[in-house]
């Protein structure tokens, strides 16, 4: 239910973005890393858990990794409010489509992991879809890749971090926090917050709230569904996006667009089948070895 909830949220972010349309996508994102790492600290407070920021910041190897991903997410955030507002919703839910893909293209590149014959094909697909979109607009389609990109490099630099999810986020929007107050300064009273009244300034303090509670709930439900249950629900938030895009916002959708997004549904779907095969595989393997190491483990004790 939790990682249910956090693609779903991710999913219906555009309808709030869009309430934010008289705002600045600059705006947008500052005020998200300001009210995201206030709900975060009260939230450690609450628990008691402020010490693990403290402990962090004591690493320089965690700090200069954090910051990196902090640049990450926040370029990620940047893009997709101003795909938002730019009436780009289609081509930003393909960036979150083609996400799991651009994922295992880092693992090939920069950790030297191979792939089989199915992600073989499965990325052979995606680039034919990207390459497809691009002759068909005459452009890139670079929203979408570098909002799959960043985010991909987001989550491939958060696990070199030991580090829980709730402090993470809380470090991450901690390092950015005097740039955003800098130029919360620079606006004063000019900035949306203080101008455009009391219901914007609302939604721009739930734009931090809604920033982080999808990322904690995907962190702590994650621990308690399948590894294939969370891979078939990824695709909740873009197809989400998508069916916002063009049933609400009235995005063009055309057949030739469907073509392109047709050949990386298929890459999506080799993929998705090539999982789940392989954890079928490791799943009764795994079930023996418990089932071989239980009698030891509940035999009364020989003496001799």
């Amino acid at each position: 239910m939790a990682v249910a909830c956090a693609f779903l949220i991710w999913g219906t972010l555009p309808l709030y973005m869009r309430a934010l349309d008289s705002v600045s996508p600059v705006e947008i994102m500052v005020h998200r890393m300001v009210w995201a790492c206030l709900f975060t600290f009260a939230l450690l407070a609450f628990k008691r858990q402020l010490g693990n920021v403290i402990a962090v910041l004591r690493q320089p190897r965690a700090v200069a990794w954090l910051l990196a991903s902090a640049t990450m997410i926040s370029l990620n955030w940047f893009i997709y409010v101003w795909a938002v507002a730019e009436r780009q919703v289609v081509e930003a839910s393909l960036g979150y489509f083609i996400n799991p893909l651009v994922s295992v293209a880092l693992g090939v590149l920069l950790l030297g992991e191979k792939l089989n014959r199915w992600q073989s094909l499965a990325v052979g697909f995606a680039v034919a879809g990207v390459i497809w979109l691009t002759l068909l607009v005459g452009r890139l389609p670079w929203i979408a890749l570098v909002l799959a990109f960043s985010f991909a490099f987001y989550g491939f630099i958060r696990k070199r971090v030991a580090v829980d999810a709730i402090t993470g986020l809380h470090v991450e929007t901690l390092l950015l926090l005097p740039f955003a107050i800098a130029y919360l300064l620079w606006r004063g009273a000019s900035g949306a917050f203080f101008s455009q009244g009391g219901a914007i300034g609302a939604l721009l303090i739930g734009a931090g709230i809604f920033t982080a509670i999808p990322l904690m709930s995907f962190a702590f439900g994650v621990r308690r569904v399948s590894l294939s249950t969370v891979g078939v629900m990824q695709y909740l938030a873009p197809s989400l996006q998508l069916l916002t895009a063009v049933v609400l916002f009235a995005e063009p959708f055309v057949l030739q667009q469907g073509v392109g997004f047709g050949l990386i549904w298929i890459a999506l779907a080799i993929y998705a089948f090539d999982g789940l095969s392989r954890h079928r595989r490791v799943v009764p393997v795994a079930v023996q070895c418990a089932e071989a190491v239980a009698p030891v483990k509940d035999a009364p004790a020989r003496v001799e």
